[in-house]
């Protein structure tokens, strides 16, 4: 695996792509910083943080695009699948060399809080949890891309696909203020759940039996809920997005809160999408 880190990276600075993305990042943040910290007179950086997520909207796909589609364009991907790797190992190494290099650029715009650290006392803890949420969502999302990547070999498309699911994620909290909170509503809602885990489940194991007996199983337990605690799905779908939003978590760690919960929920929400990213290789490989 430390192998295909290592090619990665390689890559990544071998087509410029690598400069390109830290240029971007240290720049943009460094406009964010001067606008806000300098020109302001404030010394709360996490404030730079908050606002420069938009700049996910750019980079993250500029990192990730080409993790898959270009070997899958160049036919590159058929070595991958017959190397000695394992494919979870190529996967990770891959999302860990595209998250390598994010931590890099995070690491190089330390020195704007540093200038500030010059002048007065800084609020430590919220720069802390600031940089920690930061750093989970681009992990979190590097891993989007890296799934998308592997859906296609048109670089553009992977790109594009990303931005589209990082706007989607970014607007998903005001997405649920628009959502019907009745209780009959949110109970078709968790039927679409149901029905949608128990395709997944077909997907994967191409056996019938196991979805039909989930459908069946979950079918039950959420019209027996439904009817002995009708409370308990009211406002259920806005609360369920609103607690899958990437960004708004973020916004409590940039409070200087390091809950463990979410710090779990980002962990999860990557292996989640890696997971996805071996699970399409595996099905590839083997058709």
């Amino acid at each position: 695996m430390t192998a295909v880190i290592m090619k990665e990276l390689r890559t990544y600075f071998t087509q410029m792509t690598g400069y390109i993305f830290l240029a971007l990042m240290t720049l943009l943040t460094a406009l964010f910083f001067v606008v806000m910290n300098v020109f302001t007179l404030n010394p709360s950086f996490q404030v730079v943080l908050n606002q420069t997520t938009i700049l996910f909207f750019i980079l993250i796909p500029t990192l990730t695009m080409r993790l898959f589609a270009d070997e899958i364009k160049n036919r590159t991907d058929q070595l991958l699948y017959t190397s000695p790797l394992a494919v979870w190992q190529i996967v990770l190494g891959k999302y860990l060399a595209a998250s390598a290099l994010f931590i890099l650029s995070m690491v190089i715009t330390m020195i704007f809080p540093l200038m500030i650290s010059q002048y007065g006392e800084l609020p430590i803890s919220q720069i802390a949890g600031s940089y920690v949420g930061y750093t989970l969502v681009g992990m979190g999302l590097i891993a989007i891309g890296l799934f998308i990547s592997v859906l296609t070999e048109n670089q553009i498309i992977a790109a594009v696909g990303t931005a589209g699911a990082i706007f989607f994620l970014n607007i998903l909290d005001g997405f649920a203020g628009g959502m019907p909170a009745d209780a009959t509503s949110s109970l078709v809602f968790v039927g679409f759940i149901i029905v949608a885990v128990a395709g997944i489940l077909y997907h994967s194991t191409k056996n019938i039996v196991a979805p039909v007996i989930l459908a069946l199983a979950g079918f039950a337990a959420a019209g027996g809920l439904f009817f002995t605690n009708r409370m308990m799905f009211d406002a259920l779908i806005p609360r369920t997005l609103r607690w899958l939003s990437v960004f708004s978590r973020f916004d409590t760690l940039s409070r200087g809160v390091l809950n463990l919960a979410d710090i779990v929920y980002y962990v999860t929400f990557a292996l989640v999408f890696v997971y996805l990213t071996i699970n399409v290789i595996e099905k590839r490989r083997w058709r």
